[in-house]
């Protein structure tokens, strides 16, 4: 649940940045996922760990909903506690 949820922000995010530079087509993103704390209630240990299958799932069921289909998602894990959209193409 907590890695549709992400993937729907990145989404938006993703959504957001390819009508600012009016991107009709989208065929990489880039992000960089840092240990995201997901946990709505505030207690850390109802935290989940965000599944990267799960997160590229989500973020390609809903962009091809936008019309953004066969995107090349390359993401990685890094220090941090938060995610960062690093590029578009």
């Amino acid at each position: 649940m907590h890695d549709f949820i992400l993937a729907k922000e990145i989404a938006d995010k993703v959504k957001a940045v390819a009508k600012e530079n009016n991107l009709e087509k989208i065929s990489q993103v880039v992000l960089e996922l840092g240990t995201v704390s997901l946990a709505h209630d505030g207690f850390e240990e109802h935290t989940e760990d965000i599944s990267l299958d799960n997160l590229r799932f989500g973020l390609e069921e809903i962009l091809k909903q936008a019309g953004y289909e066969n995107i090349d998602f390359k993401i990685s894990k890094v220090e941090g506690d938060n995610w960062k959209l690093v590029s578009i193409a």
